[in-house]
């Protein structure tokens, strides 16, 4: 009876849910769905297509439905919002209540105010590059009418003309591009009479000992070879070379003028065996081929490196460096006095910073436009230009380094700022006096050979015994 009556309550159970379920159902499907902003009913199907939906509207209404032209659908702001700050002007969902006058009006000045800096910022950078191009057509035109007066009037007359005043200032503002390298070759000379053959002699010369160094040559040969056998190889230059202005990509293996450099390169080490390849000289060799043709080049850097000063470092010698070092602080103390105390007070000596700039001519250290107009001025003044150079620079920075100790005053002149630009470093340098005590730079420098000399007597074993 209890098992019977069991199975009866059970399947009562059963229907009573059963019918229950079905009951609730079309419940369910119509319940109300929820949103955003405020309740919707669910859709019982699928979203249907826009065509179809179209479709259905022109069946029932029978008429064609047009959609309102763009500027009838947003007639409450004047323009589509570009971003959420222009949401302001929208109004609210219409289950949300309006904002007030009070807000609205200020949504309204906020907005205003935006667009009213937003403008001013516009117009402001208008100005900005208006003020670009115009600069930069005037040096254009300046480049244009200066290139004008070298090509007919100065370069025929080289001689009669070069040490003119007018020539000089000329000099000063920066050569053309397109006459920068007959000036430079002009200015510099071929004291060492280097020919073009002369040139490709020692290239094949150089070409040769590549070949056969790398036939015959293991790593214990470069080890025991001369200093000049081991500067003249392949593997050496090149490594150096992939370091010259990388930022270009020019001179680099597989770079349109790497060969080129490295041929230069190559039969200087050749040409000067005594002077090798010293890490540097491939800035220097570089910015030669930018602007001359391959033998010229070859003959400019030829003769560039054998000036005193250039001859002096690359050879490394020690004694004349100090001389350099020694009246370059002459005028440093003249011009810079308190940048030159505290630099005294760090122990920091010129070295530290000037080797890097002496043996590049500033093009490691300078935007190689700059380094290329410091060159043009080095060409009309000589060595006295480099060393005048180096305290315009630390002129310009004066402010900055006198706030620095030693650790940062040397990281911050090994790398100088890239936004460097040519006028404000060259009123610097204009401001530097290379006199003192009525002693120009030449006079200064052959005083301390003069002293050197007489104190190498005084110290002589000779003289003493």
């Amino acid at each position: 009876e209890h098992y019977a009556f069991a199975e009866k309550s059970s399947s009562l159970f059963r229907n009573f849910f059963a019918k229950r379920t079905k009951e609730l159902k079309p419940a369910v499907q119509s319940a109300p769905g929820w949103k955003l902003f405020g309740k919707v009913p669910p859709r019982e199907n699928l979203p249907k297509d826009s065509k179809i939906i179209q479709q259905e509207y022109e069946a029932r209404t029978g008429r064609m439905y047009k959609p309102p032209p763009p500027s009838a659908r947003r007639k409450n702001i004047e323009f589509e919002p570009l971003s959420t700050t222009a949401l302001i002007l929208e109004d609210r969902p219409a289950n949300l209540p309006a904002k007030s006058v009070e807000e609205a009006l200020r949504h309204r000045q906020e907005y205003d105010e935006m667009v009213a800096e937003a403008k001013k910022r516009e117009i402001k950078e208008a100005h900005k590059r208006k003020k670009i191009m115009r600069e930069r057509f005037k040096q254009e035109e300046n480049i244009a009418s200066a290139m004008v007066i070298w090509v007919n009037e100065i370069l025929p007359n080289w001689e009669g003309m070069r040490a003119t005043r007018r020539v000089r200032e000329l000099w000063w503002q920066g050569l053309p591009p397109s006459v920068r390298g007959k000036v430079w070759s002009l200015a510099m000379g071929n004291e060492l009479n280097i020919t073009p053959e002369l040139y490709e002699i020692f290239l094949s010369r150089a070409k040769e000992r590549w070949k056969s160094f790398s036939e015959t040559s293991s790593e214990n040969d470069i080890e025991g070879a001369s200093v000049a056998d081991r500067e003249a190889s392949l593997e050496l230059i090149k490594l150096d070379i992939s370091r010259t202005f990388p930022s270009l990509y020019i001179f680099q293996k597989g770079g349109p003028y790497h060969d080129l450099l490295h041929s230069v390169l190559g039969a200087y080490t050749c040409y000067r065996p005594d002077v090798g390849y010293v890490q540097g000289m491939s800035f220097i060799a570089a910015v030669l081929i930018l602007n001359l043709e391959e033998a010229d080049a070859f003959i400019a850097f030829a003769n560039l490196l054998n000036k005193p000063c250039q001859l002096a470092f690359f050879r490394v010698d020690h004694s004349m460096m100090l001389k350099y070092f020694a009246a370059f602080e002459v005028f440093f103390e003249e011009n810079l006095p308190k940048l030159f105390l505290h630099f005294k007070s760090y122990s920091l000596t010129p070295d530290i910073y000037l080797i890097d700039w002496i043996f590049t001519l500033y093009s490691k250290s300078l935007p190689l436009d700059l380094a290329c107009r410091v060159w043009d001025v080095f060409c009309r003044d000589g060595e006295e230009f480099l060393f005048r150079t180096g305290l315009g620079i630390l002129r310009l920075y004066e402010d900055i380094l006198l706030q620095m100790d030693f650790i940062h005053i040397a990281q911050f002149l090994t790398k100088l700022p890239e936004d460097i630009t040519s006028e404000k470093l060259f009123s610097c340098i204009a401001a530097i006096q290379m006199q003192n005590s009525n002693k120009k730079w030449a006079q200064v420098f052959a005083s301390l050979m003069k002293d050197n000399k007489e104190g190498d007597k005084n110290h002589s074993p000779a003289l003493k015994s």
